[in-house]
């Protein structure tokens, strides 16, 4: 493939990606961020694997970069995530009634 194609591909995606980002809804924006973060676990595995076949000062630089990046990534949709669902634990707690101690003062 030539150069300017790559590049058309790269910008097409942009555009698009842009799109269908700004089209999700705030209370669906957590919950997708939260896999799509998830999901980076895969350039973890790629960058492995490229750290092993090209030991190549370049390619070991990038790989290592690529794994630092995309385990930040991940650990923070892991973070958020259970940061969201803690708060989805804590609103039902609150809506259901507390049992109450009738035997306070019957000694």
């Amino acid at each position: 493939m030539t150069f300017i194609m790559l590049l058309t591909i790269f910008v097409l995606a942009i555009f698009i990606g842009f799109e269908i980002i700004t089209k999700v809804p705030p209370t669906l924006h957590t919950p997708l961020m939260s896999g799509s973060n998830a999901i980076s676990g895969i350039t973890i595995v790629g960058a492995l694997i490229v750290a092993h076949r090209h030991p190549g000062w370049l390619d070991g630089t990038l790989a290592f970069l690529a794994i630092v990046l995309a385990t930040i990534n991940v650990v923070g949709g892991y973070l958020v995530t259970h940061r969201m669902l803690g708060m989805f634990r804590a609103h039902r707690a609150e809506s259901q009634p507390q049992p109450q101690n009738h035997s306070a003062g019957k000694d």
